[in-house]
C-alpha cells in the first residue's frame, strides 16, 4: 500500500493563528449542557479545508483530502487546532477476525449520515483465536485494519487502531509484537489526521499501572518516530476502571489520553464518580468502549443506566465509542440482521436501535 500524506496549509495556517491567539483549555473542567456549543463534533461535511499534518518532514506521498482536523490533547480536553473541544461519539468493530465484513466505507458512511457517527474503532484481538499473536494471519489482519482505515477517511471519520489485549492480561506479553505492528501502521498513515492510535485495550488480571506505563513508555516512541503528534490512547489497570491511576502517575508524553471502559447494566455511580473525579483533576479521559449491557456484552439492555452515562460524558465532553459492530447473538451486538453494508432500523438490535436514536438526537 502507498504511504498516504494529507496535505493542506489551510490548517497549518489555523493551528499557528491558534496558538498567537494563546488558545488553552484550564485542567479543571465543570459539566457543559448536552449540545453546548463549546463542545463540538468533529466536522463531517462538506466544504471543510482538508488539514496539513505532517509526520517526517522528509516524506513526500500520495496526495489525498479529509475535511477532518487533527487533533491533541490539552488538560483533560480533546481539541481541534483552534482550541475548541472535540467530541468524538462512535462505535467499535467486534474482532475483526471474526467480523470483517463490518469493516466496509459503505457501512461507515451509513453511520455517519444516518446516526451522527464521526469515530470508528478497529478492535484487533492479540492473543484470542485468530488473534494477532496467536494464530491469526498477520498479513490479513493488517490489512483488514488499513481497509478500516481508509474507509474512515473517505468518509471524514476518525478512526481509532485498537491493540486489543484481553486475554493476554498484561500488554508486556506481546509487546515486540505491538511495536512491529504500531510502527508499520504509523509510518504508512503518519500525515493522516483521522488516526487514533489504542496502544493496549484492557489490561486486567492483576495487571498494574506500572506493568502499563512500562509498556506504554516503549510503544508510544515507536508511534511517535513517524505520527509525531498523534492522540494515543493508552488502556488503565482493571479492564480500564483504574482511572485514578493515571491521574496519580501520568505518562510524560503530550498527546496522550487514558481510557476507561463501562457496561452500564452493571457500572453504575460509583466509576461516574470515579471519571468525574479524574477529569476534574485533568486527566484526559477517553471512553474507547462501552455497553448498555452486562459487562460480558450480553444481557438486556438497560437505557435508562446507559443514558445516566451519556448525559454524564456529553456535559464533560468525553468522547465515547460503543461495543460492537457485528450480529453476534447478544446483546451487545447492535445488529439483528446480517445487513453490513446499508441497515436500516430493522436491520438493528435493540442496543442499537437505543444507539442510534440517542445520537440523532443531537442533530
Amino acid at each position: 500500500m502507498m504511504m498516504k500524506k494529507w496535505v493542506s496549509t489551510v490548517m497549518t495556517l489555523v493551528a499557528c493563528a491558534a496558538l498567537l491567539a494563546g488558545c488553552g483549555v484550564a485542567a479543571q473542567m465543570e459539566p457543559q449542557a448536552s449540545g453546548d456549543a463549546a463542545i463540538t463534533m468533529a466536522p463531517s461535511g462538506e466544504g471543510a479545508a482538508a488539514p496539513d499534518v505532517p509526520g517526517n518532514a522528509a516524506d513526500v506521498g500520495e496526495v489525498e483530502t479529509t475535511t477532518v482536523p487533527p487533533l491533541h490533547v490539552e488538560g483533560a480536553r480533546l481539541l481541534d487546532p483552534a482550541g475548541k473541544p472535540v467530541q468524538l461519539r462512535g462505535a467499535s468493530t467486534h474482532g475483526i477476525a471474526w467480523y470483517p465484513q463490518y469493516v466496509n466505507a459503505d457501512l461507515f458512511a451509513n453511520l455517519s449520515r444516518d446516526w451522527g457517527i464521526n469515530a470508528v474503532r478497529i478492535a484487533m484481538y492479540c492473543a484470542e483465536s485468530g488473534g494477532y499473536c496467536t494464530d491469526g494471519d498477520k498479513e490479513q489482519l493488517k490489512k483488514t485494519v488499513r481497509d478500516g482505515i481508509d474507509a474512515a477517511v473517505k468518509d471524514d471519520m476518525y478512526v481509532i487502531v485498537d491493540w486489543h489485549t484481553l486475554s493476554d492480561n498484561d500488554p508486556n506479553m506481546h509487546i515486540d509484537e505491538a511495536k512491529e505492528f504500531f510502527g508499520e501502521i504509523a509510518e504508512e498513515y503518519a500525515g493522516v489526521p483521522n488516526v487514533l492510535y489504542e496502544i493496549c485495550n484492557e489490561p486486567n488480571g492483576g495487571t498494574t499501572w506500572a506493568q502499563v506505563k512500562r509498556y506504554a513508555e516503549q510503544v508510544i516512541p515507536v508511534v511517535r518516530s513517524h505520527a509525531r503528534d498523534a492522540v494515543v490512547l493508552v488502556g488503565t489497570p482493571d479492564w480500564c476502571q483504574g482511572i485514578e491511576a493515571a491521574t496519580a502517575d501520568p505518562l510524560d508524553a503530550d498527546n496522550v489520553m487514558y481510557t476507561v471502559h463501562f457496561y452500564a447494566a452493571e457500572h453504575g455511580q460509583w466509576l461516574r464518580d470515579r471519571v468525574v473525579a479524574a477529569v476534574k483533576a485533568g486527566t484526559p479521559v477517553f471512553v474507547s468502549e462501552f455497553g448498555a449491557t452486562d459487562a460480558d456484552g450480553d444481557g438486556a439492555v438497560d437505557v435508562k443506566a446507559a443514558e445516566a452515562w451519556l448525559d454524564m460524558l456529553d456535559g464533560y465532553g468525553v468522547s465515547y465509542i460503543i461495543w460492537n459492530l457485528s450480529d453476534k447473538h447478544e446483546g451487545g451486538a447492535l445488529f439483528a440482521t446480517n445487513e453490513a453494508r446499508d441497515p436500516i432500523e430493522s436491520d438493528l438490535s435493540a442496543e442499537g436501535q437505543w444507539y442510534r436514536r440517542y445520537l440523532r438526537g443531537y442533530r
